[in-house]
């Protein structure tokens, strides 16, 4: 049976990656910062300290790694914090790994379709250049950059996974946000622009993904998770209507509009569909009803 190294196993993407990896005839072991973990096996370190965390994995035999330890908030406030985890963090892993005792048979890294930025031109594929527009997309730009330098000694897979969401995502994110406010009732709910559409995805399917690409030859190379459809917030709140039965009115707040904003974007999954077939099994209404009745 393989081990998995999951890295970022206590956040959102985490534990849902383990409870399917799990549930597919995995080990997995979990790297977290903090004690107290209860979805499999782990190990305590910090990816920033590059010296603790080559001590932690030399003691452990793993297979493969996915690495999901990373600032996922857009809005982070800690600039500082957010280019030094998601930027040398992955770096102090990739070390790591090359000093360890077990030689992963694929690493899985976790990057971001906001490295894009906003082109006009749809779908987004793996050839669009890459424009990122605020530093959370910057510093995962810069993440892939300084991989690119270590593909030739580790066999690397850069995914680009676009929005997703699901159970257990934190409510500070818009579709949790949404959700909680048809469950709690609520008369009223402030937004920015309605007609706003994004590519969003089911947790679910984007692990499943992870894992396929996981058992796949594929290495030294960058893929796109994405459903490849656009699902505005208009179309969330009038899902979400018909699945609680409760309406609410609906006020465009003018602090969450943002300028310029492109109005659609979606992403192309077609090379990720060519190595490892379609993996897409959920609706968006699908996932929304998933959360709502969590």
């Amino acid at each position: 049976m393989k081990t998995i190294l999951v890295t970022g196993a206590l956040g959102f993407t985490g534990r849902h990656f383990i409870r399917r990896a799990m549930d597919n005839g995995y080990n997995c072991i979990g790297l977290v910062r903090d004690s107290g973990f209860d979805l499999c096996p782990y190990i305590e370190a910090d990816l920033t300290d590059l010296y603790q965390l080559t001590h932690r994995l030399s003691s452990i035999d793993f297979q493969y790694v996915v690495h999901l330890g990373a600032v996922t908030f857009v809005q982070h406030d800690n600039i500082s914090e957010l280019y030094k985890t998601n930027l040398v963090g992955t770096l102090n892993l990739l070390q790591a790994l090359l000093e360890c005792n077990s030689k992963p048979q694929k690493v899985l890294l976790s990057s971001s379709g906001i490295v894009y930025g906003t082109p006009e031109s749809m779908p987004i594929d793996e050839s669009c250049p890459t424009a990122p527009v605020n530093d959370y997309g910057i510093s995962k730009e810069a993440m892939e950059k300084a991989v690119g330098l270590r593909m030739k000694d580790l066999p690397i897979q850069i995914v680009r996974p676009f929005n997703y969401t699901g159970r257990g995502q934190a409510s500070h994110f818009l579709v949790p946000k949404i959700v909680e406010a048809f469950k709690q009732k609520a008369p009223e709910l402030s937004l920015g622009n309605l007609d706003v559409a994004r590519d969003f995805s089911d947790v679910r399917d984007v692990c499943s993904a992870y894992l396929r690409l996981l058992e796949s030859g594929e290495a030294s190379s960058t893929v796109n998770i994405c459903s490849g459809n656009a699902c505005s917030i208009s179309d969330i709140i009038n899902m979400l209507s018909r699945i609680s039965g409760h309406s609410l009115q609906v006020n465009v707040d003018p602090r969450f509009v943002r300028k310029n904003e492109i109005k659609q974007l979606f992403g192309s999954n077609q090379k990720l569909i060519s190595q490892v077939g379609n993996v897409f099994k959920y609706t968006m209404e699908d996932t929304l009803r998933w959360m709502y009745e969590a």
